[in-house]
């Protein structure tokens, strides 16, 4: 009862095209298609500065305890 059939999907999308038309649903489609890479960019740019600040957080922990010592 809770699924649908394949003919069901069928009507939806035929009801679906006559409302929205096929240009439309084809610019929908790239909008959400270029959002999707835009994010996985994102995700994958936001890797590589963490790994690069923790580098440079780990360097300058270590140096003002040297600094600390000699005085």
């Amino acid at each position: 009862m809770g699924s649908f059939s394949l003919l069901h999907w069928l009507v939806v999308l035929v009801i679906v095209l006559l409302v929205f038309g096929t240009k439309r649903l084809a610019n929908g489609a790239k909008d959400v298609g270029s959002a999707i890479k835009e994010f996985k960019k994102s995700l994958h740019e936001d890797d590589k500065p963490t790994d690069q600040l923790g580098s440079t957080s780990q360097s300058t922990a270590s140096g003002p305890q040297q600094d600390h010592g000699k005085h």
